[in-house]
């Protein structure tokens, strides 16, 4: 994989890329650069499935969007893709070969040590680069809160700190309680 921290290239490239290599390795593109993504701890993949059904269970009620798990590529511009832990995109349902989603609503990512500053500070930048991203929620598991960064009608994004409660995201219109979302994660 050292190798492959070495490797430049272009979002379309990356992709076609991507799509080769050994399934279980993973990889995002930023800035042009391909970044190997470590190995996922437990508490890690716990709160990955938690904040995905959280969001699913919520879509279900009835709106015209879906949650989609890790694994799906966001195409941020021409050098930069990343994958989410979880994302949530509103509209027709994309076509069952899609491997990016270029609008979503909703991203999530879940802290590890290794990624902590990208997601923190770089991604944050990076996805509300993307005109349809209204919520960006970063949480640290460990810590037991959820970061809520939200672009508003005016376009400034505001930030709140949740560690219980009932989180609201307007657009696209859902919510769900934290209660549970933490228990037992480390």
């Amino acid at each position: 994989m050292p190798a492959a921290a070495k490797l430049r290239m272009t979002a379309d490239q990356f992709i076609a890329w991507a799509m080769q290599q050994p399934e279980g390795e993973h990889y995002e593109l930023a800035a042009g650069e391909v970044v190997a993504m470590a190995p996922e701890r437990a508490g890690h993949n716990r709160a990955k499935s938690r904040i995905h059904r959280a969001l699913a269970d919520a879509v279900a009620a009835g709106l015209p969007c879906e949650a989609f798990p890790d694994g799906m590529a966001v195409r941020i511009g021409d050098d930069t893709v990343y994958v989410p832990d979880a994302l949530v995109r509103c509209g027709p349902p994309v076509d069952d070969e899609a491997v990016a989603i270029g609008d979503p609503v909703i991203v999530v990512e879940v802290v590890s040590p290794s990624s902590r500053s990208r997601d923190t500070a770089t991604k944050l930048a990076d996805y509300f680069r993307l005109e349809s991203l209204r919520h960006y929620l970063i949480v640290q598991a460990s810590r037991g809160l959820l970061i809520h960064h939200r672009r508003t009608e005016g376009g400034s994004i505001e930030t709140a700190i949740l560690r219980d409660g009932e989180l609201r995201l307007d657009p696209p219109g859902l919510g769900f309680d934290l209660g549970g979302l933490f228990d037992k994660l480390s």
